[in-house]
This record gives C-alpha cells, structure tokens and sequence, in this order.
C-alpha cells in the first residue's frame, strides 16, 4: 500500500483535466500531474516529520479520527470544483491543513512547487490547498481500516517516505531537503543547489 498511489488513483485523467481548468491561465494536465507529485511529496515528508514525536503523531491521530475520516473521498467532484457546501468544512479546510503542517515554509514550497512544474505561484498554492484535505481522507481511511494507532500512524508514515526514498524519487528528495532547509530565506535556492541543477533541468524541460 502506498499512499501517494492511493491518492492519485483517486485522480484519474478526468481529475487532472477538471484540476487544470480549475486552475484556470493556461495549466495543462501534464503541470498538474507534476506539481502533484511535488505537492503530495512535500505533504508526505512533512507529515513524517511531525509524527517523529509523540505530541505530533497524537496530534495527527486526533485529527484524523474527528475530522478525516476518508468520507471526502466521496465528494471529489464538489472539493475540486470548490463546491464545499456539503462537505465537512474542517475536513476541507486545505489552507488550516498546510499552515499546521508547513508554518512559515508554505510560501517557499508553494515557489518549489511553481519552479518544478511550470505553475504560477497561485495556481500551485490552489492545487496544493485542493490535494492537502484529498491526501488527509486517504490517510485517515487508511488510519481506520488498520486500526492505526499513533505508534501504527508513525511508522506507516515513516516506512512510506522511507520506500519513497530507496525508490529514488527526485521529487521526495526535493521534498525532504526542502524540509531539512536551515530556514534562512531562502529554502528554494538551496533546494536547487543541492538537488543539482541537471536534473532539475531534465524534470522542468
């Protein structure tokens, strides 16, 4: 079970297509199918991260069990469309999800994301706002059909970014860089440094 396939299987090419016109000024559904990678990537790490200590895993539990339960699955029609009337509001509440999860580095990953997969800086902070509640329901059905809890939560989290990692996925080493930046401003810059300029030349060409 991998939950960036989970996610995505929920996104077929019909998704993508009603994402990228969503997202309107000219994004195309290949921009969007590589700014969610970068997006999911990101979200993953992060919410690794923060289950490294006990307070955080708890915290995740708890948000799973009161407000992402997986029900948003049913209506990805409505939360892409931003047609949110009849959904949870807590559970759409992308930008509460990534200001809990990112704080201050939202910006700098919404430039990330941008840089990565030709989107406007707008655009990929819609996109991620749209897949951060997708990605927490996909989570917290996956936290209810094992019986999850935050020991269980943890090292499900830790053993994906880990699978991601030994896969050699450019996109989750970006991610995890990003994350392990030294908070000096300039995340982004750094990013490309380490990454290496060639390949990023060969994911953005």
């Amino acid at each position: 079970m991998d939950l960036m396939d989970l996610v995505k299987g929920q996104l077929g090419q019909a998704a993508m297509q009603q994402i990228a016109k969503q997202l309107g000024g000219g994004a195309n559904p290949q921009q969007v199918n590589t700014a969610t990678e970068g997006v999911l990537s990101t979200l993953m790490s992060a919410l690794a991260k923060n289950t490294k200590s006990q307070e955080g895993a708890s915290s995740l539990l708890n948000a799973l069990d009161n407000d992402h339960d997986g029900g948003i699955l049913d209506n990805l029609d409505d939360l892409i469309g931003g047609n949110t009337a009849s959904i949870n509001p807590r559970a759409a509440n992308g930008a509460g999800i990534l200001k809990h999860l990112l704080g201050n580095n939202q910006n700098s990953a919404i430039d990330m994301i941008s840089k990565m997969s030709g989107l406007g800086g707008s655009q990929a902070g819609s996109l991620m706002t749209m897949l951060a509640p997708i990605l927490m329901g996909t989570l917290g059905k996956q936290k209810k059909q094992q019986g999850l809890d935050t020991g269980g939560l943890a090292n499900l989290l830790n053993q994906q970014t880990h699978q991601r990692r030994s896969s050699g996925n450019p996109l989750f080493d970006m991610a995890n860089k990003f994350l392990d930046a030294d908070g000096d401003g300039s995340a982004v810059d750094d990013i490309m440094s380490k990454v290496g300029g060639s390949l990023l030349k060969s994911l953005f060409r």
